[in-house]
């Protein structure tokens, strides 16, 4: 790659080695497909994050190539050589594709993406990208969100094309815009999002005209779609560190436009500092729940760690003997996030399942620290479902007292919970609680057809089993017609 940045020979000889090694294993593949372009009189580089990746020694097998052909004339050239091939993004002049490649003796799949070289801003009073085409590679570099992300590699030559110093960028580890940040921003304002994605997933810093851009735009994202803004947070949330990129999303103000409930935890002190500062509590309750994942980011669990105080303001009560008392904020809270989540357009299931463990987060506390009776390990195994092992992790994660004593008090508590719930699931199927006769058994004893009484008498026989347990049929029966002469 001869042409990049000799001025910086550090910088470049130490992320080039890793460069070349990473471009060596993609070749086959990346050099097969540019030859085809090349047969076919265009151009074709790898481009933005893939090159980013190959240079920090971190490039998957999600290729993203640039090039001066149409995408109609990118479809004739990849149909023949791709595996598979899809043109959802077409209006936008990207094709993507699957192709299988030999990399040294094993076969690996490679996702591929060819986007024309293009230009895009926004109306504004548009959600939507207006998308036109370019001629020139330096022409679709200047248009790109950052300057990390505006650097191409040529093929199959491997000249590495780099206008705007991405290299020493990467090598200080800063996110700058290839113009000024205000027109980047203009042209999409997502990309004040993607800073702060960027910086949690890369740990970079933001340089400082990027910030104040992002602090004087930030009404500016309300023009972008709930679905994109979902996408981009959920991408930030699932980082390595969330913390850094939702620190950089409420010191700007981007937060107070797509998740204000954040910014408003930022609850001011009492004059006797009896409570905890909400907004920082709840980032190292993410923290924590990040830290007890065991299978890889999970996005309910993280959004449930995020957003599980956010009924307090709402809540907050100062009382006569001077505490602060937040009741009933786990209902409210779960409410809100409900709201929340469904205007960015998360599934219902997600609404669902994030809401739940905002609502159930405080359950464990109100059975306080002495021994759990059986009826309350049913009920509470019964409440969570199947969110039960991240209610787990969530309520041990959102312990962040100082104080050892009484974290190691409240993990011993949990642990003797957990203890009880396995002691009761080798007795009891505690997963699937149900009542010990079914619906047309009631109906059949009682000689009723379907209707509400029915469901009634389920409900009153489900009580019966979560608070002793199962019961034997002939037992179960009794305590039905027992219920049921009770009715008059």
């Amino acid at each position: 790659m001869p042409n990049a940045n000799d001025d910086n020979p550090t910088a470049l000889s130490q992320v080039q080695h890793r460069a070349v090694s990473e471009l060596l294993r993609v070749s086959p593949v990346a050099d097969d497909l540019a030859r085809r372009f090349q047969e076919a009189g265009f151009s074709l580089a790898l481009v933005g994050g893939s090159v980013r990746d190959a240079l920090l020694g971190r490039l998957g097998n999600d290729l993203d190539f640039t090039t001066a052909a149409r995408p109609e004339d990118v479809l004739k050239i990849v149909r023949p050589w791709a595996d598979s091939v899809w043109d959802v993004g077409i209006a936008f002049g990207t094709v993507g594709a699957q192709k299988d490649g030999l990399v040294g003796d094993a076969v690996q799949r490679f996702q591929i993406e060819v986007t024309t070289y293009r230009s895009e801003a926004y109306d504004r009073t548009s959600r939507k990208p207006e998308v036109s085409y370019g001629d020139s590679i330096e022409e679709d570099l200047v248009r790109r969100d950052f300057t990390v992300n505006a650097m191409a590699v040529a093929l199959p030559e491997k000249e590495f094309i780099d206008p705007h110093n991405g290299l020493d960028d990467l090598a200080a580890r800063v996110l700058r815009t290839p113009g000024t940040p205000e027109e980047s921003f203009s042209d999409d304002p997502l990309r004040m999002m993607r800073a702060a994605r960027f910086a949690a997933q890369l740990d970079f810093e933001v340089a400082p005209e990027v910030v104040a851009a992002m602090k004087a735009m930030a009404e500016r994202i309300e023009i972008v779609s709930a679905e994109r803004v979902r996408d981009e947070l959920n991408k930030l949330l699932l980082s390595a560190n969330p913390r850094k990129g939702l620190g950089l999303l409420v010191d700007t103000g981007l937060a107070d436009h797509v998740l204000p409930e954040l910014p408003a935890l930022r609850l001011e002190s009492d004059e006797h500092h009896r409570h905890k500062d909400v907004y920082e509590h709840s980032l190292t309750v993410l923290d924590q729940a990040i830290d007890l994942e065991d299978d890889g980011p999970d996005l309910v669990l993280r959004l449930a760690a995020l957003l599980h105080d956010i009924g307090k303001p709402r809540t907050r009560r100062f009382e006569k003997d001077g505490r602060v008392s937040f009741h009933h904020h786990e209902v409210v809270g779960a409410k809100m996030t409900k709201k929340r989540l469904a205007a960015l357009k998360y599934s219902n299931e997600m609404v669902k399942d994030v809401s739940r463990l905002v609502e159930l987060h405080l359950r464990f506390h109100g059975y306080g620290t002495g021994e759990w009776t059986d009826s309350a390990v049913r009920r509470y195994v019964r409440d969570a479902g199947p969110l039960l092992t991240r209610l787990h992790k969530l309520t041990r994660s959102d312990c962040t007292t100082r104080n050892k004593r009484k974290a190691g008090a409240l993990a011993r508590a949990y642990d003797g919970l957990e203890l009880r719930i396995a002691q009761l699931q080798e007795q009891e199927e505690l997963d699937a609680i149900r009542p010990d006769l079914n619906g047309n058994q009631i109906q059949e004893i009682l000689g009723i057809g379907p209707g509400p009484t029915v469901g009634k008498a389920y409900a009153y026989l489900l009580e019966l089993r979560l608070e002793n347990g199962p019961m034997e049929h002939d037992a179960a029966v009794a305590a039905l017609k027992e219920w049921w002469a009770a009715q008059g």
